[in-house]
Formats: structure tokens, C-alpha cells, sequence
């Protein structure tokens, strides 16, 4: 039992707690005077992240003991979970802000589309790492996944909900361009890809989003209404300096900043905590993801490589997101920040993920502990995905 504790790596079991927990305690900095305006008691958020981090932990848990290799297993009924999830929304869903992403049970909110990135990685990297012989050809080892991963999106964009579309594309495109597929390949999927994007522009082209684009790139123009928000962000950020005003003592979440708990909830931490906060949450991102990439090169099988892959670049790309939106890098889009925004769906898929990544770190240093047979032939690695060169990802 002690040795198979040893097995765990302790840096994505601390690492994602720490920030989980640290993303507590900004939550209620963030949100105690919205709360109260809208009129609730001021650690309204609070005790929801924190009822939500419990749930979180349960899963974190069990997808740490659960053997990630199982999940091939239980494919289908995950991919029909997450379908019927997605149709479900667009029926019986909740609406808000012109988008109806949501269930409200009442006692509690959840958002399909948070489950369909982690299912949605695990059902590529499961397909992928099954076509492994044959990857090369691309009416067999290529094109397949593609149709369902377009169906995905497409339930995604019609809810309508852009962003997270967008960060599902992305971490599909990272899983694809991993499994090994040819260079020739991925040249026609860039080109159909472009081509896609291309003839949905005119129908995704609304004055919201020509805003949120201008807000972004020329929030000057428009101080008090389309860059009003960046603006915002801006002085928070500046104001922050080096060490920040203090924890608590933020002045752009009195209602000057958007969603201060959620959306711009680094732009907080940088008000009060400076930019000492905002080195040390970046840096504790940066390790999940680096330590989730060393996971998966260091994986002795395809599913797991792949696997690691992709929870490490949704982690990565949706920090980029959210980081770049308050920064005026991108256009907002509402992204969180991964552990440390408001958000219970968010929180538990990324707990969720952070249990499989130690999972596959675990079953990787059990494999290497146990003693090698003697053989006088040569035996072909389990991991058999290669890049474009030639050589594999992974060892």
C-alpha cells in the first residue's frame, strides 16, 4: 500500500490543490460585494467553490485509484454521456446571455460542455492510439474520430458558445497532431479547417463580436463601452505594482471589473497581490502542464501518451485564453482560469483530469520498478505512435 502511495506523483497532487484552494480563498475576495448586491450573504461564492472543491476532491480520488485504461472500456457509454448531455442543454437547458450552456437544478448549476473536453480527449486519444498500425492512411487512421469530433462541436457552437468551442478544437487539434499522423495529412485538415472557418465567419459575424474584437484591440476608442472592461483590467493590473495593495483590498471588483470572480479574477490577483500573485498562479500552471507532458514522454503506452497530452493542453490552452483576455492579448470570451476561477464544472473536470494524469504517472513508474525479463529478441514498444521524422514522442 506505502510503496503504491510512492507511485503517485506528489507534484500534480500538490500543485492543483494548492492553486484549487488559493483560487478559495480569491473567489471570496473577488465576489463578497457582488454577492451582497445581489443580494446574498458576502461569502455566497464561497461556500459554493467550496462545496464544489469537495465534490471535486471525491473525483480527483477516485480517478487517481481508477486504472485510466479502463476508460477504453467504457468508451461508448461516455461518448453517448456527453452527447446526450449536449443535446439535452440545447432543449432543456438554461438560458443566459443569449446562450443556453447550462443546466440549473437549483441547488446546483452544471455545464455540459466542461465534461466534453475531458471526454472528448479521452475518446481521441482512445481512437488514436487503436489505429497506431494503419495511422498513415487517412481514410482509416484519420479521418473516423473526425466525424464525431465535428458532431461535438457543433452541439458546442449552436448552444451558441464560442469560447469553449474554440479550446475544443484546439486541444483535438494538439491530440491529432500527437498521434502521428502525416505532415501531408495535417496539411489537408489545415486547409479543410481553414476552409470551414472561412465560410462559418459570415454567419458568426455579429455586432457582439465585432465588440468584443474592437474592446480588445482598440479599447481606447471606446473607453466607456466596448473597452471599458480591458480598461478596467488594465488598472487593476497597474495598480497592483509589484506586491500588490493587499489581499482584500482590490478597488476594481467594486463593480468596475466584469465577472471579477470568474472571468477577471487574475486582474484581482494582480490588484492585490501584484505581481509576485501573479508569477507564482502562472508558475503553478506552467508545472501541471510541463509535469503532464513529462507524464505522457515518459508513458509506455499510445492511450496514456496521448491521454497525458490532452489534459495538458487543455490546461495550457485555456490559461492562455484567459490569460490573454485580460491582458488584451485576445477578444474575452468568458473562459476561467484553470483551479482558480469561479466555476464548480470547471473545477471538477480539471480535479477530475489531474486524478487520471496521476493515474497514468503511477501505472508509468510501476511499470518501471518492475524488473525487466531477459529476452535474447527484440520486443517492439507498446507505444508505437511516431512523429513525421520518424521518431517516437514518447522513449
Amino acid at each position: 500500500m506505502i510503496q503504491r502511495l510512492k507511485s503517485y506523483d506528489f507534484t500534480l497532487m500538490i500543485t492543483p490543490i494548492l492553486l484549487s484552494m488559493f483560487g478559495i480563498v480569491m473567489i471570496y475576495s473577488a465576489s463578497m460585494v457582488i454577492a451582497v448586491v445581489e443580494g446574498n450573504e458576502s461569502s455566497h461564492y464561497l461556500v459554493k467553490q467550496i462545496q464544489w472543491f469537495s465534490i471535486a476532491m471525491v473525483g480527483f480520488v477516485f480517478t487517481s485509484i481508477f486504472p485510466y485504461k479502463y476508460y477504453q472500456k467504457l468508451m461508448k457509454l461516455i461518448i453517448l454521456i456527453i452527447i446526450g448531455l449536449l443535446v439535452g442543454v440545447s432543449i432543456f437547458g438554461n438560458e443566459a446571455n443569449g446562450a443556453r450552456s447550462w443546466f440549473n437544478f437549483g441547488f446546483i448549476s452544471m455545464q455540459p460542455a466542461e465534461f466534453a473536453k475531458i471526454g472528448l480527449i479521452m475518446y481521441l486519444a482512445s481512437v488514436y492510439s487503436k489505429k497506431q498500425s494503419y495511422i498513415n492512411e487517412f481514410n482509416r487512421g484519420v479521418l473516423p474520430p473526425l466525424i464525431l469530433t465535428a458532431v461535438i462541436l457543433g452541439l458546442i457552437v449552436s448552444q451558441p458558445d464560442i469560447g469553449t468551442a474554440a479550446i475544443i478544437f484546439m486541444i483535438a487539434c494538439s491530440v491529432i497532431f500527437s498521434s502521428g499522423i502525416r505532415f501531408k495529412h495535417l496539411s489537408i485538415l489545415v486547409l479543410v479547417g481553414l476552409a470551414l472557418v472561412a465560410f462559418a465567419i459570415p454567419n458568426m459575424v455579429t455586432d457582439e463580436r465585432i465588440a468584443r474584437f474592437d474592446g480588445a484591440y482598440k479599447p481606447f476608442e471606446d473607453p466607456q463601452d466596448d473597452g471599458y472592461h480591458l480598461i478596467q483590467s488594465y488598472l487593476a493590473i497597474g495598480v497592483g505594482g509589484l506586491t500588490g495593495e493587499g489581499l482584500g483590498q482590490s478597488v476594481q471588483k467594486l463593480g468596475y471589473l466584469l465577472e471579477p470572480h470568474t472571468d477577471f479574477i487574475m486582474a484581482v490577483i494582480a490588484e492585490e497581490l501584484g505581481f509576485v500573485g501573479v508569477i507564482i498562479v502562472v508558475g503553478m500552471l506552467s508545472i501541471i502542464v510541463l509535469r503532464g507532458l513529462f507524464i505522457s514522454k515518459k508513458c509506455s503506452d499510445s492511450f496514456g501518451a496521448l491521454l497525458a497530452i490532452g489534459i495538458s493542453s487543455m490546461i495550457g490552452i485555456q490559461a492562455f485564453i484567459n490569460l490573454g483576455a485580460i491582458s488584451g492579448i485576445l477578444p474575452i470570451t468568458g473562459v476561467p482560469l484553470p483551479f482558480v476561477s469561479y466555476g464548480g464544472s470547471s473545477l471538477l473536470v480539471m480535479m477530475i483530469s489531474m486524478g487520471i494524469m496521476n493515474n497514468i504517472a503511477k501505472s508509468n513508474k510501476l511499470k518501471e520498478e518492475q524488473p525487466v525479463p531477459v529476452s535474447t529478441k527484440e520486443e517492439p514498444e507498446t507505444n508505437a505512435f511516431k512523429n513525421r521524422g520518424g521518431k517516437t514522442w514518447v522513449r
